[in-house]
């Protein structure tokens, strides 16, 4: 990719797709509105995001709230009047710890820090729970009276303090609950753990037969096992958010009247000049004052082959610069950078609900309480049923209250929205709206602008090899000294051909017409065919000049769009009707089809047109993808059912577009259609695997049969076969 390539298509391509900020906002909205954005560890489940999005929206001032399960962040749309205090403090009231967090310091430390908790309580409730089963097996082996009594009364010494110091997540997040007023997913949990030791102590104080300490610890051990496991699969389902981040430099050198120093990225502003050694990452946004290397900007762009740069070309934080030191004067650092801009787009569009999404909060906040009474209504049946058997009909309460806990029901959409808009980012597509998976998945209908987008808009010159030696070399001597586009690609093509322009004396440009000039004793000219004396025909070209001579013909085509073909032929292989919409003239867009076997195409379409022709294959009952990149397309972008724009395409098209192409190569649309498609699916089968679930162990639990240890056992395993299901997307064969 060239340098003017790098510039135009590739660069920023973040900043692209976010609208422009206004003053004292993060990202700038319609509205106006400014938002804040808190870290909420305590999250765990679709009932945790309903209580702080309702608890908050009704707050004054206060636009919407949004939670992101996965990254576990709660972000805050405000009319500017709120402060990260005040939100703390209304979130705190709600049960839930919430820290302050700049989006820009996104980064696996929580996470981390998070697993080896979990993982250290594992450890703990592991060991106990081996001592215990060795105490056990000499109960179930026959041991009685006071031999029973003194292992029951062991087990005792070792479960209480280990189920107090293991519990303490689902404490702790139960405490909070019931200081707010609410009862969350882990309420049920510490009830059916504290039942289950309390039944213990009292067996072991009245010599009974039977406690159930090694339950207890066993409860608490898979349960921390399940969250643990359910942790480290959100970690594993990595958001575009968080790989965003992770190109987030901390720390620069910037160049001062004192000489090199090294600060945070956060103290840089517009015009400090900043030090990027070789192999170092882009820390900021910027324009190169000194220097010359290559930059790696595959992670941001898609693009695998190197960009050379220069000094005056413009670059953006996140890259790698490869080979030279570069100094870099700032445009944009911190919160204002093109990856933060893009971290922030990228969050955002995770945290939108669809209605999927919808259906499962709203199904987790008629089940919630549900479970409750349904554990009570239990206990009251049992003790009846039993005449009174408070122990027989805690135990059954305690089973209810585990085995129906919504968190699969939680995690259905969250994880495979998660999964897939990560996956879609390695493919080199940014989704900016949250519904954008769901409605791509129902496209049965293409429709493409040209320029732009199934070309790259930069003319290339063809059947160069055919010309002579001779007039190469004199075309690509006139051709350096011009600005035109067709010059400056026919000089290129002639330099790449490794032909060695002439001397040329008394070089000007006409505007308007060409470049002329003196070899050979001879004028010589490159411009228009009625400037040199040639007659012009339908193909793009230039004419080359000899004084005595005949004009030659230098003809040029628009070079396509890398994976332009190949995205054809994938939509022609699916059935997919693909049409080709075009203000250019009938000559190019019809070699275009040609070229990429398209048959329905149409030439000089104005931009009402388009969005004409779009709503027509609407109206005939289609679901319309529309690519495309300029202002004449925005429209039918708009009125189309899901839209796509390069990064390269104008501000307005990206605004009115559903997914951004990050890279140059848009062969990558043809398996977002994929993706898309088995996200819904995902989501659909979760909601089955959720609900089948539910059906078949209540039941089990309601009539006896489903002791605590055995619903511990359950719950866990759905929560993780919903998570793993949305994995498989992750994957290249999913």
């Amino acid at each position: 990719m060239s340098v003017a390539e790098y510039q135009g298509g590739a660069a920023c391509p973040g900043c692209m797709a976010v609208p422009a900020r206004g003053p004292g906002s993060r990202v700038a909205r319609a509205a106006g509105s400014d938002e804040i954005v808190l870290a909420v560890p305590g999250v765990h489940c679709a009932t945790c995001i309903s209580t702080l999005e309702s608890g908050l929206a009704g707050l004054p001032g206060v636009a919407d709230a949004r939670v992101n399960l996965s990254l576990k962040r709660l972000r805050i749309r405000h009319d500017g009047s709120a402060t990260p205090e005040d939100m703390i403090e209304h979130v705190t009231a709600l049960g839930y710890e919430a820290l302050p967090l700049d989006m820009v310091a996104l980064s696996a430390t929580e996470a981390d820090r998070e697993g080896r908790d979990l993982l250290m309580r594992i450890g703990v409730a592991f060991f106990a729970m081996m001592n215990i089963m060795l105490l056990s097996v000499a109960v179930w082996s026959g041991a009685g009276g006071a031999t029973r009594d003194l292992f029951h009364a062991i087990s005792g010494a070792i479960a209480l303090p280990t189920v107090i110091f293991c519990g303490q997540p689902f404490f702790r997040s139960a405490w909070r609950g019931l200081r707010a007023g609410r009862l969350g997913m882990d309420f049920p949990i510490s009830l059916a753990i504290v039942l289950a030791s309390s039944i213990s102590v009292y067996e072991t104080f009245h010599s009974g037969d039977h406690a159930y300490f090694d339950a207890a610890v066993m409860l608490v051990f898979f349960l921390l096992g399940g969250r643990y496991l359910d942790q480290r699969s959100r970690a594993a389902a990595r958001s575009a958010a968080q790989e965003l981040a992770a190109l987030e430099v901390p720390r620069a050198v910037r160049i001062g009247a004192g000489g090199e120093e090294t600060v945070a990225v956060s103290d840089l502003v517009p015009g400090d000049l900043v030090l990027i050694r070789a192999g170092g990452r882009v820390p900021v946004d910027g324009v190169i004052e000194t220097g010359e290397s290559e930059l790696d900007a595959s992670l941001l762009s898609g693009e695998t082959l190197p960009v050379a740069v220069a000094p005056g070309v413009a670059i953006n934080a996140g890259v790698v610069n490869l080979t030279g030191p570069l100094q870099v004067r700032v445009t944009a650092a911190g919160r204002e950078s093109s990856l933060a801009r893009m971290a922030d787009l990228v969050a955002v569009a995770e945290e939108a609900r669809n209605r999927y999404t919808s259906l499962a909060d709203k199904a987790a906040r008629i089940y919630s309480p549900a479970v409750h009474l349904l554990s009570f209504g239990a206990f009251g049946v049992w003790m009846w049923l039993t005449g009174g058997d408070f122990r027989f009909a805690i135990n059954i309460s305690a089973a209810v209250l585990i085995i129906t806990c919504p968190c699969a029901l939680g995690l259905a959409v969250p994880a495979v929205v998660t999964a897939a808009s990560g996956r879609l980012f390695r493919l080199g597509l940014l989704i900016k709206s949250g519904t954008a998976l769901e409605r791509l998945a129902e496209v049965d209908c293409v429709v493409f602008d040209k320029t732009g987008t199934l070309t790259m808009g930069a003319p290339e010159p063809v059947d160069i090899g055919a010309h002579r030696t001779s007039d190469l070399a004199l075309a690509a001597a006139l051709a350096a000294g011009s600005s035109h586009p067709l010059a400056r690609a026919l000089a290129e093509a002639a330099r790449r051909a490794g032909v060695v322009p002439v001397a040329v004396d008394d070089i000007r440009e006409i505007p308007g017409h060409g470049i002329e000039g003196t070899a050979w004793d001879r004028r010589v000219r490159l411009g228009r065919a009625d400037w040199v004396g040639a007659t012009a025909g339908a193909r793009t070209a230039t004419w080359l000049a000899v004084e005595g001579r005949a004009p030659v013909e230098f003809a040029f085509a628009d070079r396509l769009r890398p994976g332009a073909a190949e995205l054809v032929a994938a939509l022609h292989t699916r059935g997919l009707p693909v049409h080709l919409l075009s203000g250019d003239s009938e000559a190019p867009v019809a070699d275009l089809a040609g070229r990429l076997g398209i048959a329905d195409f149409h030439a000089r379409v104005l931009p009402e047109d388009k969005a004409a022709f779009v709503e027509r294959l609407k109206a005939g009952g289609r679901h319309v993808l529309m690519v495309g990149d300029g202002l004449n397309d925005t429209a039918a972008l708009a009125a189309a059912h899901v839209s796509i724009s390069p990064a390269s395409a104008l501000d307005a098209a990206r605004v009115a577009s559903d997914i951004v192409l990050m890279g140059q190569d848009i062969a990558p649309v043809a398996e977002a259609l994929v993706v898309a498609q088995k996200a819904v699916r995902r989501i659909i089968e979760n909601f089955a695997v959720s609900f089948s679930y539910n059906i078949i162990a209540v039941p089990v639990a309601l009539v006896g049969l489903a002791t605590p240890l055995l619903a511990a056992l359950a719950m866990s395993l759905s929560s993780i076969t919903v998570t793993l299901n949305a994995l498989r997307l992750s994957r290249r064969r999913a």
